[in-house]
């Protein structure tokens, strides 16, 4: 069997990491060891994103850095991986020469063959897209943990003009239920406490007439121990069913990330989104009449085409009139080949970024202001592992997706539950005190012995 080394390098969203672990589990059934130590690597491969030019950009530096090693470890073969390979290919390969193999989101089976013929000294490009690929049979390769990502569906039919996603990553397809159900039973037996699903939306996930809210129900019942979350929703496809599911299962957390974008009727109809800010809103009360207590979060880009200081101000509103949890906050990024890049980049980049620290500051004071509200309350928290700052303190995250730090307390370990009443906040942080151990829906159907 091959024994060669491999590091991989991941950037970019949840369902890079999942696609990772995906690459590792295909090169682990052909030998390949994973090393953590990129000078110890035979082959370096690093999987990336094209979401944002900023993102493409720390790539391109870091492959400067990488040419060095490659050059000092003579034979070492590098590969880029995911959307930046599907959409940048040829400037990857045969322009910069800075790569041996370019290989897109729907080729990983190919990828030993690619490494093989690159070690013999052969380049490779394998960048096709599939409509039916899902990679269900493949076992993903996970260490030890707490938290795991599962790829549902892949690709996106939205087609928002802004975005790059249905061209690097192709249409939508689904995994069948059973096969996603049947990697839960896997994690479960392995003590894995909180499963995430994935997909680019991941509430359009159709398989054999089971929709989303179907698979959410069955993922939920296989071990009521294990929290579900999942990402990333789109507000055109957000159905009631879903909502009850999530209200009906003890396990699903009570947080939804639903990006809004903007705020403006008319942003959102050049983003072709297909909803209005009154639906959206809609969609909002409707989830906190049938969720007690659900949390969101969202994204929103600064700056589109055309964006005026009314579309602006549109945008705040929604922060203010929403409330949201946190926000994932970017300024508008061109995509070549996206409709959004025919349209002039108008708005400054001085205006951008103006308009983006108004955001940014909005939502920390709301994030501030409901973390606050929290103090006094009791919430469970799932320990993940000691705090940044200091190993005399245990963190973990709530229901709600919010982050807790409490004082280490003997034989509190990561994976259990604790009862911790907060103390304190700041407007990315709660701080609390241990209470005492417990578990999840001890009288939930579906418990794991």
């Amino acid at each position: 069997m091959n024994k060669n080394k491999v590091y991989i390098e991941t950037y970019g969203c949840q369902m890079n990491v999942a696609d990772s672990e995906l690459v590792m589990g295909i090169l682990s059934r052909q030998g390949y060891e994973l090393t953590k130590e990129i000078d110890e690597a035979d082959v370096i491969l690093i999987n990336t994103c094209s979401v944002r030019d900023n993102a493409e950009q720390r790539i391109f530096g870091r492959l400067g850095n990488i040419k060095k090693i490659k050059d000092s470890h003579s034979g070492a073969v590098v590969g880029i991986l995911g959307c930046m390979a599907e959409r940048l290919r040829d400037d990857l390969i045969k322009n910069k020469n800075l790569v041996d193999i370019v290989v897109g989101p729907d080729e990983y089976r190919r990828l030993p063959s690619f490494i093989e013929s690159a070690i013999g000294g052969v380049k490779g490009i394998g960048v096709k897209l599939s409509r039916t690929e899902t990679y269900e049979d493949i076992e993903p390769y996970r260490e030890e943990g707490l938290s795991a990502w599962i790829s549902v569906m892949r690709g996106c039919d939205k087609f928002c003009a802004y975005c790059v996603v249905p061209f690097t990553r192709g249409r939508e397809r689904s995994r069948s239920l059973d096969s996603i159900v049947s990697e839960i039973e896997k994690l479960s037996v392995r003590g894995f406490r909180e499963v995430t699903l994935l997909g680019q939306n991941v509430n359009s996930y159709n398989y054999e007439g089971k929709d989303f809210a179907d698979l959410l129900n069955a993922a939920a019942k296989v071990d009521r121990q294990i929290r579900i979350r999942f990402t990333t929703s789109h507000p055109q496809d957000l159905s009631a069913k879903l909502l009850y599911a999530i209200a009906e299962n003890p396990n699903v957390c009570n947080y939804i990330h639903l990006p809004v974008q903007s705020g403006s009727n008319r942003i959102l109809r050049l983003m072709n989104r297909n909803y209005t800010i009154e639906h959206y809103l809609e969609l909002i009360e409707k989830a906190r009449k049938i969720i007690p207590g659900v949390s969101f979060s969202t994204d929103i880009i600064a700056g589109y085409p055309t964006e005026t200081e009314e579309d602006h101000q549109a945008t705040l509103d929604v922060l203010k009139r929403v409330e949201y949890d946190g926000a994932y906050m970017f300024k508008y990024s061109p995509r070549e080949g996206t409709k959004a890049y025919k349209m002039e980049d108008d708005v400054p980049n001085e205006i951008k970024t103006r308009r983006l620290n108004e955001i940014i500051a909005l939502q920390q004071s709301i994030s501030l202001k409901k973390n606050q509200a929290l103090i006094g309350t009791e919430d469970v928290v799932l320990v993940e592992g000691f705090s940044k700052k200091s190993e005399n303190y245990l963190a973990g995250k709530t229901d709600a997706n919010k982050v807790v730090v409490f004082p280490k307390s003997e034989g509190v370990v990561p994976g259990d539950y604790v009862n911790v009443k907060i103390t304190g906040a700041t407007s990315a942080t709660l701080f609390g005190e241990f209470l005492g151990k417990t578990v999840l829906n001890e009288f939930a159907d579906g418990i794991s012995a």
